[in-house]
C-alpha cells in the first residue's frame, strides 16, 4: 500500500467506521472495538497534521508508517468479517475476539512506543534546529555590528538584529503548508527528474519566489545532491549578460575567478554538450525579466540544472516545467498581516476584528503587500485604519492583472509617512533596482537635501525598514569590521523600487523633482531630450546607462540640482558637459557595475562645483590631482571604493589642503595599487575621519600623521603590507578610534600610543605579528579607553589594565573570513 494513501486518512477513517458498528452490536468484540475507536481517534489528529504538512519523512519514519497502514488495512477487513458473522456461530467469534485482541495490542504498541519516538525525535531535532539557528544569528550579530560610530552605543546594532529576527519570524508564519509544498513539488522537479534540466518557479512580483528559491538552496537534501555546487545569481531587468555568463561558465569549469575578471574564455551563444557524468550543479536565476537574456544564460549540459525565478512564464521549449508561487490562504494572510499589524499572529482583542478582515481581504494574498500595508498600520489609532480601507477600496477589484493595481495598493503605505521619511523613501528609486545601495551613499545624500544629520538620517532609514520599506542588512564585503557607515548596505524589493518611481515620475517632465532611469539603457531617454528647451527643475537626477561618449549627452540645464547619480557598467565614461550647468550641486556619487575599472573623462566639467560636499567614486581610475586643479572648496567628504588611486595621490605633485581646503572625511576601500600617501595629507588640518581599508600595497603611513590634531577615527585595517606605525600617532590627541584589525604583517603598537588620552576603542583583531603590548605604566595612561578586541594571545596583557581601568571591557575575537563581496 502506498504511503500516501494512509495519509490521506482514508483507511483511518474507514477503520474507525466499521469499529463503531462493531461496538454497537457483537458483544465479544466491543471490548476491544472500544479501545482500538479511542485509539484511532487520537491517531487522526496526527494524520490529518501529517498530511497537510507537505513534509517529507525521512526513509525509516516512512517504512515503520507503511507497516502500520497495512496493519489497519488488515483490521478493516477483520471488522468486516466481524459484522458479517452470525450471532449463534460461536466458535467463529471466539476467533474473531481473539485476532481484534491482537490488533488492539498492536494498535497500541504502536502509539505508545515508535509514535512517541517519532514526536521526541522531532521535538529535538526542532530544538537543536532552533538553537542552532540562534546561536549563528547570535555569533554574526555579535562578531559583525558592535555600533555604528563612535558614541553611538549599540543602537544600530539593535537595529539590524531586530530586522533579521523580524524576518525569520515573517518566514516562519509564511512557512507553512504554502512554502513547505512549494519546496517540495521544486525539490521533485529538481532531484527527482533528471529529465528536466531548466525548471521554473513563476509568481508575481512579492508573492515569495526569491524565497522559495533561497529555501531550496538551503535545504539539506538539495545541498547534498548537488554537493554544495549551488550558484545564486540575481539577473534583474538591466543585467550584464556577459559578465553572468562568465559567472556561470567559470562556476562550471572551477575557474571562479574568472567569472569576475574575465569573460573572453567563455564560449559564444546558447551551449550545448554532452559532457557525459560531470559534478552535479545547480545554478539560480532570480529575477529573470527577458526571454532573449535568459536563452543567453542557460547552458545545456548533462547534470547541470537551472533553476528560473521570474514573474513571466517563459516557453515550454526553454524552461521545461515551472511551479506556480500561489498566493497566501486567507489564514495565511491574517497571521503574516497581523504579525506585521500587531507583534502577534492572531488579532488582539482591543483591535476592531471587522475593520482588520476587510483590509486583509484587500491585500489578495499577496506577502509583499501585507507585510508592507500591515507594518504602516502598525500602533496607528483606528480612525486612521478605516481611513487606510476607504482608500484600498477606491481601486478597482483585483483579476488577473493583479500586479498591475499593486502599486496603486502599496502606495497607501507611503502616502501616511511624515513628509520628510516619505521623500526619503522616493530617493531609493534612484538607484538600479537589485543592487547594493551603500549606506554611506544614502546617508551623505540625506544629509545634504533634506537638512538633517547624520542620526536623524539613519533613525528614518530604521524607520522604513521597519515598515518593510526596504531591508537593512550587513554588506561584508569590507570583511569583519566595525564601526562605520559603508560597511552596511541597504536592498529594497523591487516592487517597492517600481512603486517609488512610479510617485516620483508624476507630472511634468521638467517638474519633477526627481528625474529618474528606471533601468539601464544605451541612451538618454526621449521623452529628457524633448524637453531640453526648457530647465529641469529636479533636486536629484539620476542616469543609468552603459558606455557614454561625448556625443551621447545632449545640453540640459539644472539649476536646482543638488544630487547627481551615474550609474554605468563600461570600461570607459565620458562624464556628463550638464554638470556645467548645476551650481548647486552638493553631492555627486559615481557607480561602475562593470568588471573592470573605468577610465573617467571630462574632469574639466568640475571646474564650476564650488558647493559640492560629498564625492562617492566607485570602480574608476581616480582622476589625477595636480596642484593646477580647482579646489574643491566646500568639499568634506571623498570615498573611493574599489578605485585606481595611484596616479590621483602621487606624493610628489599634491598639495592637498589646497585642493581640499575643508575635507573631513576620506575614505580609501579595496584600492590595491594605493602603496603610500601623500605627505601633504597630514597638513588637511580639517580632517576628522581617517578610512584606508583592504588596500592590500599601502606599506607606510606618513611619519607626520600627529599632524592630524582633529583627527577622531582612524581606520587601517586589512592593510597586511603595512608593518609599523608611525611614532607620531601619539600626538593625535583627539583620536577616539582606532582600528588596525587583520593588518597581519604589523609588528608591534608604538609606545607613544599611551599617549592617546581621549581614545576610547581599539580593534587589533588578526594582527598576529603583535606578540607583546608597550609597558603597563604606557598603557595606563589611556584614560579614556572603553573597549578593546583583540586576539586571545595578547588578551591577557590587555585584560591586565582592567583591575586600574574597571570601566575597561576586552574582547577576544573569533576569525572569520569572507568573500561574499565579490557578488556585490
Amino acid at each position: 500500500m502506498a504511503f500516501n494513501d494512509f495519509f490521506a486518512g482514508e483507511i483511518a477513517v474507514e477503520l474507525l467506521k466499521q469499529l463503531l458498528a462493531i461496538s454497537r452490536k457483537s458483544c465479544l468484540c466491543k471490548s476491544s472495538a472500544d479501545n482500538l475507536i479511542s485509539s484511532i481517534e487520537e491517531l487522526l489528529p496526527i494524520i490529518d497534521e501529517i498530511k497537510y504538512s507537505g513534509v517529507e519523512l525521512s526513509a525509516v519514519r516512512q517504512s515503520q508508517l507503511d507497516r502500520f497502514s497495512e496493519t489497519l488495512r488488515g483490521g478493516i477487513e477483520l471488522a468486516r468479517k466481524v459484522l458479517a458473522s452470525g450471532r449463534w456461530n460461536v466458535y467463529k467469534n471466539l476467533q474473531l475476539a481473539r485476532k481484534m485482541e491482537k490488533l488492539e495490542k498492536q494498535v497500541s504498541r504502536f502509539v505508545s512506543g515508535p509514535m512517541q519516538a517519532h514526536l521526541l525525535a522531532d521535538v529535538h531535532h526542532m530544538r537543536f534546529e532552533t538553537m542552532e539557528r540562534f546561536d549563528r544569528l547570535e555569533g554574526r550579530l555579535e562578531q559583525r555590528l558592535n555600533s555604528m560610530k563612535i558614541g553611538a552605543g549599540g543602537w544600530v546594532e539593535e537595529a539590524v538584529k531586530r530586522m533579521e529576527v523580524e524576518e525569520e519570524a515573517s518566514l516562519g508564519i509564511i512557512g507553512g503548508v504554502g512554502l513547505d509544498l512549494g519546496k517540495n513539488n521544486v525539490k521533485k522537479m529538481i532531484i527527482g527528474r533528471d529529465d528536466l534540466n531548466v525548471i521554473g518557479i513563476w509568481g508575481i512580483g512579492g508573492s515569495g519566489k526569491t524565497t522559495l528559491a533561497n529555501e531550496i538552496c538551503k535545504d539539506n537534501q538539495v545541498r547534498s545532491h548537488f554537493n554544495d555546487r549551488i550558484l545564486f545569481l540575481t539577473v534583474s531587468q538591466s543585467p550584464d549578460v556577459q559578465q553572468l555568463r562568465a559567472r556561470i561558465w567559470g562556476f562550471l569549469t572551477g575557474n571562479e575567478a574568472m567569472g569576475y575578471t574575465n569573460n573572453l574564455f567563455v564560449p559564444q551563444g546558447t551551449l550545448q554538450c554532452e559532457w557525459g557524468s560531470g559534478p552535479r550543479t545547480l545554478v539560480v536565476l532570480d529575477d529573470v525579466w527577458s526571454l532573449p537574456v535568459l536563452e543567453q544564460l542557460i547552458f545545456r549540459i548533462p547534470t547541470y540544472k537551472t533553476l528560473v525565478v521570474s514573474r513571466f512564464k517563459f516557453p515550454a521549449n526553454v524552461v521545461s516545467e515551472v511551479y506556480k508561487v500561489e498566493l497566501l490562504r486567507e489564514d495565511e494572510s491574517m497571521s503574516l498581516f497581523c504579525h506585521s499589524a500587531f507583534g502577534q499572529t492572531s488579532i488582539p482583542p482591543t483591535a476592531n476584528e471587522t475593520l482588520v478582515k476587510q483590509i486583509v481581504n484587500e491585500c489578495k494574498g499577496l506577502p509583499l503587500a501585507i507585510k508592507v500595508i500591515g507594518a504602516s498600520l502598525r500602533d496607528q489609532p483606528e480612525m486612521y485604519w478605516a481611513s487606510a480601507k476607504k482608500r484600498l477600496l477606491r481601486g478597482e477589484p483585483i483579476c488577473e492583472s493583479h500586479e498591475n493595481k499593486l502599486l496603486e495598493r502599496m502606495a497607501i503605505s507611503v502616502e501616511y509617512l511624515c513628509k520628510k521619511v516619505k521623500e526619503c523613501f522616493l530617493d531609493l528609486g534612484s538607484f538600479p533596482e537589485d543592487k547594493k545601495i551603500p549606506l554611506d551613499v544614502l546617508i551623505n545624500m540625506w544629509v545634504e537635501i533634506h537638512d538633517i544629520d547624520e542620526e536623524e538620517a539613519f533613525a528614518i532609514l530604521v524607520e522604513l525598514a521597519d515598515k518593510n520599506l526596504l531591508t537593512l542588512v550587513k554588506d561584508a564585503r569590507v570583511g569583519d569590521s566595525y564601526s562605520s557607515f559603508y560597511e552596511i548596505c541597504v536592498t529594497q524589493h523591487d516592487v517597492l523600487r517600481d512603486l517609488a518611481i512610479h510617485l516620483s515620475n508624476s507630472g511634468d517632465v521638467n517638474e519633477r523633482k526627481r528625474l529618474l532611469m528606471p533601468r539601464r539603457d544605451a541612451e538618454l531617454p526621449r521623452e529628457w531630450e524633448r524637453n531640453t528647451d526648457q530647465p529641469f527643475n529636479a533636486q536629484i537626477v539620476s542616469v543609468h546607462t552603459g558606455e557614454m561618449r561625448e556625443m551621447d549627452w545632449f545640453r540640459m540645464e539644472f539649476p536646482k540640482a543638488e544630487v547627481l547619480i551615474l550609474n554605468f557598467s563600461s570600461n570607459e565614461y565620458f562624464l556628463p558637459p550638464f554638470i556645467d550647468d548645476m551650481p548647486k550641486l552638493r553631492a555627486l556619487i559615481v557607480i561602475n557595475y562593470g568588471t573592470t575599472e573605468a577610465i573617467l573623462e571630462n574632469f574639466s566639467a568640475f571646474t564650476n562645483l564650488a558647493n559640492l560636499r560629498s564625492l562617492w567614486l566607485e570602480k574608476v581610475w581616480a582622476p589625477q590631482l595636480t596642484n593646477l586643479i580647482v579646489p574643491f572648496k566646500n568639499l568634506q567628504k571623498l570615498s573611493m571604493v574599489l578605485c585606481k588611486v595611484n596616479n590621483s595621490f602621487h606624493p610628489s605633485v599634491l598639495d592637498l589642503p589646497l585642493i581640499f581646503p575643508r575635507l573631513s572625511e576620506l575614505i580609501i576601500d579595496h584600492c590595491d595599487d594605493l602603496i603610500k600617501l601623500p605627505v601633504s595629507i597630514c597638513e588637511v588640518n580639517s580632517l576628522q575621519s581617517l578610512s584606508i581599508t583592504n588596500c592590500h600595497q599601502l606599506c607606510e603611513m606618513p611619519a607626520n600623521l600627529g599632524m592630524l590634531k582633529k583627527l577622531q577615527i582612524l581606520r587601517l585595517y586589512a592593510c597586511p603590507e603595512l608593518k609599523t606605525l608611525p611614532p607620531s600617532i601619539g600626538e593625535l590627541i583627539g583620536l577616539k578610534y582606532l582600528d588596525i584589525s587583520q593588518c597581519v604583517n604589523l609588528r608591534c603598537l608604538p609606545k607613544e600610543i599611551g599617549k592617546l588620552a581621549s581614545l576610547e576603542k581599539i580593534d587589533m583583531r588578526e594582527c598576529s605579528q603583535i606578540m607583546s603590548l608597550p609597558t603597563q605604566t604606557a598603557l595606563s595612561n589611556l584614560k579614556s579607553l572603553k573597549r578593546v578586541i583583540c586576539d586571545d594571545e595578547v588578551s591577557w596583557q590587555w585584560k591586565h589594565l582592567e583591575k586600574a581601568m574597571p570601566d575597561l571591557y576586552v574582547q577576544v575575537a573569533e576569525k572569520w573570513y569572507s568573500l561574499d563581496w565579490l557578488d556585490g
